[in-house]
């Protein structure tokens, strides 16, 4: 191999990479590809991604390619995001016969000094990988440590015990167990504090309620359907006098499957941050039982998500639940 010389990225070199790397070896790979581009300066303080495959264009974006001869070989990237600004994302990826020669290390080096020039004053790295993959152990190597795992966790149907509400009457279940608008404010409201709370390992920060709609509940997100636990409503009158309010919500299941299909639905299953841990748990496991009833349902599954782990996790260990594909795991500073 002839000594090589490094450049920022031109158009094209995309085509000429994705030749000669062949198909992406990982999911986290095809992933990344995308967010090989020209440089960008910026603005506003970075892009609006969904947490580290994609960056949109305004964002603050540094990209290296590394030639042989001429021909592309290898590249790697660094970019600002708004959703997780606490760290930028990075990846790199190394034609196979150029492996193991200090390409990557270099590449890394090269990204590490861009970085110290981000507009946001971030310094930190993170990236995704999947375990025992060439891409896991050079993470390991360059001193990044493992922040988050995440599974997707298909849930067989009848998996859990029908939860019974208050005097199992029909009018106790649909008082506590309701269909629930996407563009609702309240959903809204309960989805992005979820999501912020199960993320302060990578913190977000307050979500407005616009990022929420467009990352999780729009119709661009795929979503086309929720359902909500709510607590027993009560009377401020007394038992005797019929609540004039819907008890507040505890647990949420957004939904992502389109039209007729045999696939398992894709489902978001969170809940009230504020609520004790044992409650969290009961509600999360009442809501999933009901959903998960007839039909398979698939979650994502961090480790983070401690109300959700705590159901998921016996049903693992007895196969009431399956892990589908590889590990993600986010590694970083």
């Amino acid at each position: 191999m002839s000594e090589l010389t490094y450049r920022a990225w031109r158009e094209g070199d995309d085509l000429a990479l994705n030749e000669l790397w062949g198909d992406p070896e990982t999911y986290q790979s095809g992933q990344f590809r995308a967010a090989f581009a020209p440089n960008s300066v910026g603005r506003n303080g970075g892009g609006t991604d969904d947490g580290g495959s994609t960056v949109t264009d305004g964002s603050w974006r540094r990209c290296i390619v590394a030639e042989d001869q001429g021909i592309p070989v290898a590249a790697g990237v660094v970019y600002e995001t708004r959703l997780h600004p606490e760290r930028l994302w990075a990846y790199l990826e190394v034609a196979r016969d150029h492996r193991r020669a200090g390409v990557g290390a270099t590449l890394l080096t090269m990204l590490r000094r861009e970085a110290e020039r981000a507009p946001s004053g971030v310094r930190a790295l993170r990236t995704k990988v999947e375990p025992g993959t060439p891409g896991a152990a050079f993470a390991q190597a360059a001193g990044l440590r493992q922040l988050q795992r995440s599974r997707i966790v298909r849930v067989q149907p009848g998996a859990l015990r029908l939860p019974v509400f208050g005097d199992g009457s029909e009018a106790a279940a649909t008082a506590r167990v309701q269909d629930l608008a996407t563009g609702s404010v309240e959903l809204t409201d309960v989805v992005g504090r979820y999501y912020a709370d199960v993320h302060q390992w990578d913190a977000t920060g307050v979500l407005p309620p616009g990022t929420v709609q467009r990352l999780f509940l729009d119709d661009l997100s795929g979503a086309h359907g929720a359902v909500v636990l709510r607590q027993t409503p009560e009377s401020a009158f007394g038992a005797t006098v019929a609540p004039s309010k819907k008890g507040s919500l505890q647990a949420f299941a957004v939904s992502y499957s389109q039209g007729a299909t045999d696939e398992p639905t894709d489902v978001f299953l969170g809940h009230e941050p504020a609520l004790p841990a044992g409650e969290a748990v009961a509600a999360v496991r009442d809501l999933l039982a009901l959903i998960a009833h007839q039909y398979p349902v698939v979650l994502e599954l961090d480790d983070s998500m401690a109300a959700l782990s705590a159901v998921v996790e016996p049903m693992l260990a007895s196969s009431a639940a399956q892990v589908l594909g590889a590990e993600t795991l986010v590694v970083g500073d």
